[in-house]
């Protein structure tokens, strides 16, 4: 699905009910959604289908109806019954590299990493008649190999352990070299909603993947959960990857997960992550400092309404700085905040840029002032994820 949708292709999602993160995708725009069981007329004009259902005799009934028209069919169920099946894929810049491994998902995914590290260290032009002859590449034996050489099972390492990795802010290209590492070496991947969907789509087909976006209860039950799901799974001896939208400390109750972990004796590996905070506005061209404009940027949640007694934040103060001002999660309270900062003194023609789906190939983004930008996001029709810088630097790069 992930690069389905990269790639620009008309989805239809057949299913009585979505995760929040496919619901998420309903709600962009990205894909069409029937919330039914299938029937054969849904193929009509299709070109490939994907059948990922934990049932055989449903898949089976998509896959005979695939077949009577003629069009391709990946099951997820049963590899020999499909007539297509997902390669091992990556990609760097403008090259995309898939591997079939004849039938062996671990053998497709390590020759596919080690063409990936071998496209990562390579300098120059990339398959070009120019290239030079580089050093030769020793593949790894494929047989009962996961995709990290040298990597044993969980079964038979003596503790397991946990990583934060951040993901960063949206593009699968802006996680670090080692969140990348560590992902492809997981037994267990715990992922948020905002987690770029082709990072997921890399991961080997024996991993676990928990959407911890579906943990039900409310905001406070879901993280005890999401702590008890990475305790459990490392004390029965997983490599468990937390996989945290941006950076798993700002504003990722990353530190509510490594408490937990360390109070279980687990040990915990923190990777940063790209935050949204600073790289959707530079996608967008918005630095958050610049020489002789602001000397410093603030970042801070707008979750939570200015005038409720919870919010954490000191409005009044912010309004007085003459910094760069970025803030989180304020789509919902925008109207409140930018009618906060301007009774406290903050003028209404500061400049606002607002920067939705941020190093996406859906960002959007659109400039503003503080007294108008509230109206203008509604009209605009923006929604959340999305940035709001405030301050000068919003329009010092425009030429």
């Amino acid at each position: 699905m992930p690069a389905l949708l990269d790639a620009g292709a008309d989805v239809l999602l057949v299913s009585p009910e979505l995760t929040p993160a496919l619901r998420a995708h309903v709600d962009a725009g990205r894909l069409h959604w029937e919330p039914r069981r299938f029937v054969p007329d849904d193929l009509d004009g299709a070109w490939l289908v994907q059948a990922a259902v934990n049932d055989p005799a449903a898949a089976a009934s998509v896959s005979a109806a695939a077949a009577e028209r003629r069009i391709f069919c990946v099951r997820a169920d049963d590899r020999a019954a499909a007539t297509a099946w997902t390669p091992a894929v990556t990609r760097h810049g403008p090259v995309t590299v898939a591997v079939l491994g004849g039938g062996d998902p671990r053998r497709a995914m390590t020759v596919r990493n080690a063409i990936r590290d071998l496209l990562g260290a390579r300098k120059g032009p990339l398959l070009t008649d120019s290239v030079e002859e580089g050093p030769p590449v020793n593949f790894p034996p494929a047989e009962g190999r996961g995709p990290a050489a040298g990597r044993e099972p969980a079964a038979d390492r003596a503790a397991g352990r946990v990583a934060l990795v951040g993901a960063g802010p949206g593009d699968p290209e802006l996680i670090t070299v080692k969140g990348w590492r560590l992902l492809t070496e997981a037994d267990v991947v715990v992922a948020d909603r905002l987690v770029p969907g082709l990072l997921l789509d890399e991961l080997r087909p024996d991993v676990e993947l928990v959407d911890a976006s579906k943990i039900p209860y409310g905001p406070s039950r879901a993280q005890e959960e999401i702590n008890r799901i990475l305790v459990d799974r490392a004390l029965a001896g997983a490599f468990v990857v937390r996989l945290k939208g941006g950076d798993p400390y700002v504003f990722g109750r990353g530190g509510e997960e490594l408490l937990a972990c360390a109070a279980a004796g687990v040990p915990v590996t923190v990777v940063p992550g790209v935050t949204s905070s600073i790289a959707a506005p530079a996608a967008a061209g918005v630095p958050v400092t610049h020489r002789a404009v602001a000397h410093e940027f603030t970042v801070v949640s707008g979750h939570v309404a200015p005038d409720s007694p919870a919010s954490l934040v000191r409005w009044d103060a912010l309004a007085g700085l003459r910094g760069t001002l970025v803030i989180l999660m304020g789509l919902k309270n925008l109207a409140a905040i930018t009618e906060t900062l301007t009774a406290y003194g903050r003028p209404a023609d500061t400049p606002v840029a607002v920067v939705q789906e941020g190093t996406t190939g859906d960002q959007r983004s659109l400039r503003s002032t503080l007294g108008a930008v509230a109206a203008d996001v509604v009209a605009a029709g923006l929604r959340p994820p999305a940035v709001v810088v405030i301050g000068d630097v919003v329009g010092v790069l425009d030429t």
